[in-house]
């Protein structure tokens, strides 16, 4: 549900003080954890050749399909070569929050079936934990109050995952309740799963919500994920790990048995390595889901192949618009990392047209009809979910906040649930909300994005997705300078996140942004840009070398 604010600057205002996490700060410590990582990670590929870069690592859906269908591979083997990743390397990590314990019969199941023509077939995938799945594993949003909670149902995405032959390998850590338990930051961080890290530099955020799913991607534990986005919680950590996040239209992907936070905002989507990867699997996810009606707009609007709008040469004689108010200016490093993108998009033949400010910037920074929006959504959507969902667990908001309370010891430990508090303790009428929701969508797509759009000819958007990780601060929360992800967010349009660049060793990416169901056009301009560029290595490991 990401942040109970107006995309980062804070509206509602209560007290963010976080208890002490004696852990975080150590020099020793983070020493320690990077040569513990990078142990591992030689270990591993030393026992298994398979893991090296030469081997497995890297490698993308069709290259994997490839040399499963000249008898090279099978899903068992590659399932065995994730989950011996996982076992070696995540520890340190904190990305999956529980493994399948069915992955390896899922698997030779599907290699007892053949391939059958499907386009996931064998491919290993994490869900974040916000996900459903009718199986052994749990579904908990990173909070002790679900433990236990088993699904009778796979979530629709999940079934749609099945169905096109991918292996469910686990769950994956994310910021508790989708970042939306405290009003500061704490990215990665759940009661459940603990501290995810940056495997860049592992004592840097992995920005949040959907952490541990871009973690685990970036760090070849799983083919690739699913994650979910209120504001930023795809594609913000994205940026943060040098992987691909695609956050798609409301409506088009269906988000039944998934745990809600605003479903005027509430997205599904797959985080990869690659754009291709990415567009595979959007792919199979899309279409229109009976248990959410959102999806009744994407009817005629959906393709159950986005790669045939990948195009090497996709940027030749595209128009794309640079929104400098507001959008850049936070973080020099970003901004630099940017400059040069966009002198790629230009040398790939994309017309830049620069500035194209989004005329209502400064407005959707600090929309108080978007605070109304939130807690009115969140509150009855929680409510609802909690009431419904199989199993003892608290069975209302109220009822959950008294369980954080009774167990403050793990769940209070470092982060302060004021964002749920203030949800339950703020209320609006139907008629505010009402009011509040036309208000987000008359700024964020009439006069906003859809209007620099219109006025500049563009095809879309260009801008830093975020600033370089900060580092993990649990005593005060992170650090957030600012970032691209709330006008699409408001607008319920979509919004690409690719790697663009490193700062000191620290991911930044750019993202691609435009109007509803224009998911083709930006996955091929992603695309596009990708192969120009081509910025994404794998992650180090490492300690940071830098401090600020």
């Amino acid at each position: 549900m990401d942040r109970i604010d107006t995309s980062r600057r804070t509206v509602l205002t209560l007290g963010t003080t976080a208890a002490a996490a004696p852990w975080l700060g150590a020099a020793p410590a983070q020493a320690q954890a990077a040569a513990k990582a990078q142990a591992a990670a030689k270990a591993h590929a030393a026992a298994h050749p398979a893991a090296t870069p030469t081997g497995l690592d890297e490698l993308g859906i069709t290259e994997l399909r490839r040399r499963m269908a000249e008898g090279r591979l099978d899903a068992e083997r590659l399932t065995r070569h994730y989950l011996e990743r996982i076992e070696h390397i995540d520890p340190l990590l904190r990305a999956v929050i529980e493994v399948n314990p069915d992955a390896l019969s899922e698997a030779r199941r599907l290699d007892a079936e053949g391939d059958r023509g499907r386009p996931l077939h064998g491919m290993p995938v994490l869900l974040k934990d916000l996900v459903e799945t009718a199986d052994r594993m749990h579904t908990t949003a990173g909070s002790l109050a679900l433990r236990g909670l088993r699904p009778s149902a796979d979530a629709t995405v999940a079934a749609r995952l099945r169905a096109a032959g991918a292996v469910i390998l686990g769950k994956t850590n994310l910021s508790e309740w989708a970042g939306g338990m405290s009003l500061t930051h704490h990215a990665g961080w759940s009661a459940r799963g603990g501290q995810t890290r940056n495997p860049y530099k592992l004592d840097r955020s992995p920005n949040e919500s959907s952490s541990g799913t871009a973690v685990a991607v970036a760090a070849n534990l799983c083919v690739a994920g699913i994650g979910t986005e209120t504001n930023g919680s795809i594609i913000d950590p994205a940026s943060a790990n040098c992987v691909v996040g695609v956050k798609p239209t409301v409506g088009l992907v269906g988000r039944g048995g998934v745990i809600p936070g605003v479903p005027s905002q509430d997205s599904v989507g797959p985080i990869a390595r690659t754009v291709r990867d990415a567009a595979i699997l959007l792919g199979t996810l899309v279409g229109i889901d009976d248990r959410d009606p959102s999806t009744g707009a994407s009817r005629g609007r959906f393709h159950r192949d986005y790669t045939r709008f990948l195009d090497t040469d996709g940027l030749r004689g595209a128009r794309i618009g640079v929104p400098r108010a507001v959008y850049f200016g936070y973080s020099h490093h970003a901004d630099e990392i940017v400059e040069r993108a966009i002198a790629t998009l230009r040398e790939a033949g994309a017309t830049v047209v620069d500035p194209a400010d989004i005329p209502t910037a400064e407005q959707l920074e600090d929309l108080p009809s978007s605070t109304v929006v939130q807690v009115y959504e969140i509150k009855r959507a929680l409510n609802n979910y909690l009431a419904d969902a199989p199993g003892d667990h608290p069975r209302s908001l109220a009822e959950l906040i008294a369980f954080n309370r009774t167990h403050a010891d793990r769940e209070l430990r470092y982060v302060r649930q004021d964002g749920l508090e203030a949800v339950q303790q703020l209320d609006y009428t139907e008629r505010e909300y009402r009011q509040a929701l036309a208000t987000n969508h008359r700024l964020s797509r009439t006069e906003g994005i859809d209007a620099v759009l219109r006025r500049f000819r563009l095809d879309a958007l260009v801008m830093p997705t975020t600033g370089p990780p900060a580092k993990i601060d649990l005593i005060r929360g992170d650090s957030y300078g600012g970032g691209a992800s709330t006008p699409a967010a408001l607008a319920g349009y979509p919004a690409i996140s690719v790697p663009a660049g490193f700062a000191f060793g620290l991911p930044v990416g750019l993202t691609f942004m435009a109007t509803a169901w224009s998911e083709p056009t930006l996955l091929r301009l992603a695309h596009a840009y990708e192969q120009a560029s081509r910025v994404r290595r794998p992650p180090t490991y490492r300690q940071a070398d830098v401090g600020f």
